[in-house]
């Protein structure tokens, strides 16, 4: 195979693969607004109120329902096991349950009243600063989505991936696999690979398998957009698990990575790519290197 220069290749990895939908899924911010609409719309008739305090008193008695929608207000999303939030001033602490199912039958609302007035809650509704609660929701909702940003980068270069694997005709379920582990593969296909698990004793999951007719691919992916000690960690590992797949006929490891994160961290990865065949980025797979390898 043609001896690659690693400079050039470092040279083409890209700052970003975010897509259109990475900034906010606004599939799923308007699906979390809409569930609790109805409530929002109750929440409504405390702005401007008058009197404030005894109409919130009044609307919780009534439509205890509401309760689970104020922290949200307050841009906190509560689990469904832990629907508590606890606060303390110069009068004491105190630990608020927002399950409105939980709810103590002899609960002081006064006590919801002082979380919504030190808050700043009430003033927000009373003094006009918003006119519409679901307007507003759909805001924090949009605040708090941006916070996931990082569990879908994650996936970006996984699916990216996935997408020229689909474009070199193979097939999910038939051809290639995702999330498999090392059990499963001996299990599916026969294949020992005692050499890359610690003769068994350590399990590891492979992002993508292919399969040929006469190859089986173990496939990682990952993109660093940034640096940190975890690329560091991720290429000595790789190397590693290169060095002992080259111990095994019928198994071939390949990694497709790529970010200027690597750039800080340009040594380590270039002692992997000085011992390692099936290593590339995104500029390789654009040139069609699904084709070449996978074979």
């Amino acid at each position: 195979m043609f001896k690659r220069n690693f400079d050039t290749w470092l040279d083409s990895f890209r700052n970003s693969i975010a897509t259109y939908g990475y900034y906010i899924d606004f599939e799923k911010v308007h699906h979390n607004v809409e569930a609790i609409k109805v409530e929002l719309n109750i929440l409504n008739a405390l702005i401007g109120s008058a009197n404030i305090k005894a109409d919130f008193e009044a609307l919780l008695k009534k439509y205890p329902e509401v309760l689970p929608c104020i922290p949200l207000l307050l841009a906190v999303r509560l689990k469904e096991k832990d629907s508590k939030i606890y606060c303390q001033d110069e009068n004491g602490g105190y630990l608020y349950e927002f399950d409105n199912k939980k709810l103590d039958p002899l609960i002081s609302f006064e006590q919801y009243s002082y979380f919504m007035e030190k808050t700043g809650l009430f003033d927000l509704l009373q003094n006009h600063v918003i006119h519409n609660l679901v307007d507003y929701v759909t805001g924090v909702e949009t605040g708090l989505d941006s916070n996931g940003r990082k569990n879908r980068g994650g996936h970006l270069m996984e699916d990216l991936v996935e997408g020229f694997i689909q474009q070199a005709g193979f097939v999910k379920g038939e051809t290639y696999f995702k999330e498999m582990y090392i059990h499963e593969i001996t299990d599916t296909w026969g294949v020992n690979l005692s050499a890359i698990s610690n003769q068994g004793k350590m399990e590891k999951r492979f992002d993508f398998v292919v399969k040929t007719d006469v190859m089986i691919y173990g496939v990682e992916t990952n993109f660093y957009g940034s640096s940190g000690s975890k690329l560091n960690e991720t290429a000595r590992s790789y190397k590693t698990l290169a060095l002992e797949s080259d111990s095994i006929p019928d198994f071939t490891f390949v990694w497709f990575t790529d970010g200027k994160g690597w750039t800080k961290a340009r040594h380590n990865l270039e002692e992997t790519f000085d011992v390692m065949e099936h290593i590339y980025n995104i500029a390789d797979l654009e040139n069609n290197i699904i084709n070449e390898v996978f074979k």
